[in-house]
């Protein structure tokens, strides 16, 4: 158990405070996307990785090498000798539950990457160890506390668009298999449009209007079989065993109304990822996949769009920014923003979505979260030139 956790002060709700210096991170999953965390906690001064590991020891080594991290090796030394204050759990999805249950299990906070889990049951149960412990879980996506987005909120909070009316949000491509080196999963349960990218667009839409409480969906797989076309397994045939094209509408608790589309059936599109119209105005986002701009404003008092100066720092590729700013929380006895309550949502409106197409009707959306307090317009990180 992490003796840092344990000799920390309890806050007001409850949970955990640590006192001291910069939070103790360990890292269970080596893969590719490690390196923009492992590169951008060494440009923080709350996280400190002291700690690697993966089921590839040999690959955890080769990271905590290249990061100057200090100790690597298997996933059960890391989390039953390590002594860390949260563990950043960067696994591949089917994993992700096991791996967070287990590090609350030993005492330690938990920051994970998309989704929470796979099923509400696993996400449900991770919530529930941690709300029992003490203990804190943050989950991806964070994108929506870079520069970008953070702007945006800056503009609906201040008025803007005025009240919230409406939202349209589309992810619309052919699919991974033409780039992604072994892009097999991207079509198994659990992953598809919806569940790979669809948290980044409900992530956004939900801090930037508000919980969900109702949806309506609409979801077919087109081609059964695909066939990969990126190196080194160009010719491999994929089966094909999740939805491909997944259509949603959002009835969010203050009345706005969202539609969504996700899909890696469409071979091309030209239209705005992300709008939100308001009764005075709309606002055009950025990709919700960056950390950076364009924002673009259409009032109605101005009639034409105009190209918003972003207000907020972390416009590059901050990922980890969330585990930073939890970090930072674990200190203060804070709520910290990217919230396991949020993921959860999250998870519950993607999967809420295959409900209604299967069943034919609405399904309600049981679940809701604290909308995060908007992040300062300081820098979280110390190399400012690289971060802004």
């Amino acid at each position: 158990m992490s003796n840092a956790v344990c000799s920390g002060q309890a806050d007001k709700e409850g949970g955990i405070v640590i006192s001291g210096d910069a939070i103790k991170v360990g890292v269970v999953g080596c893969g590719k996307i490690s390196d923009v965390y492992l590169e951008n906690c060494r440009a923080s001064e709350d996280v400190e990785v002291v700690a690697c590991a993966d089921l590839d020891e040999k690959r955890a080594r080769k990271k905590a090498a290249l990061y100057g991290v200090p100790h690597s090796g298997s996933v059960a030394d890391l989390l039953e000798e390590g002594d860390l204050d949260v563990v950043l759990n960067l696994t591949v999805p089917q994993a992700h539950h096991t791996v967070s249950l287990a590090a609350l299990r030993e005492g330690m906070s938990v920051h994970t990457e998309k989704p929470l889990a796979i099923e509400l049951e696993d996400a449900r149960r991770i919530l529930e160890e941690a709300d029992d412990r003490g203990l804190r879980v943050g989950c991806a996506p964070d994108t929506f506390l870079g520069g970008g987005l953070q702007t945006c909120r800056k503009l609906i909070d201040d008025g803007a668009i005025g009240e919230p009316v409406a939202a349209t949000a589309r992810l619309l491509t052919h699919g991974p298999e033409d780039w992604h080196p072994d892009p097999a999963f991207f079509y198994q349960h659990g992953a598809g449009p919806m569940f790979d990218m669809g948290p980044y667009y409900l992530t956004t839409l939900a801090t930037l209007i508000g919980p969900v409480r109702r949806v309506s969906g609409s979801a077919r797989t087109t081609f059964p079989e695909r066939t990969v076309t990126s190196a080194p397994k160009s010719g491999t045939k994929i089966e094909v065993n999740t939805p491909t094209h997944v259509t949603g509408v959002m009835d969010f608790e203050n009345g706005a109304v969202g539609t969504i589309i996700t899909s890696f059936d469409v071979w091309t599109e030209h239209a705005p990822q992300v709008e939100i119209f308001g009764s005075e105005g709309s606002l055009m986002l950025p990709d919700p996949n960056t950390f950076g701009g364009p924002v673009r404003l259409w009032r109605a008092d101005g009639n034409e769009w105009t190209d918003i100066l972003l207000t907020h720092n972390h416009t590059r590729t901050c990922r980890g920014i969330g585990l930073i700013d939890m970090a930072r929380a674990l200190r203060s006895g804070e709520q910290h923003r990217a919230t396991g309550e949020l993921g959860y949502h999250v998870l519950e409106v993607m999967h809420a979505f295959y409900d209604s197409s299967r069943e034919g009707r609405h399904i309600d959306v049981k679940s809701s979260f604290e909308r995060p307090a908007p992040l300062s317009t300081e820098n979280l990180f110390l190399d400012d030139t690289a971060r802004r």
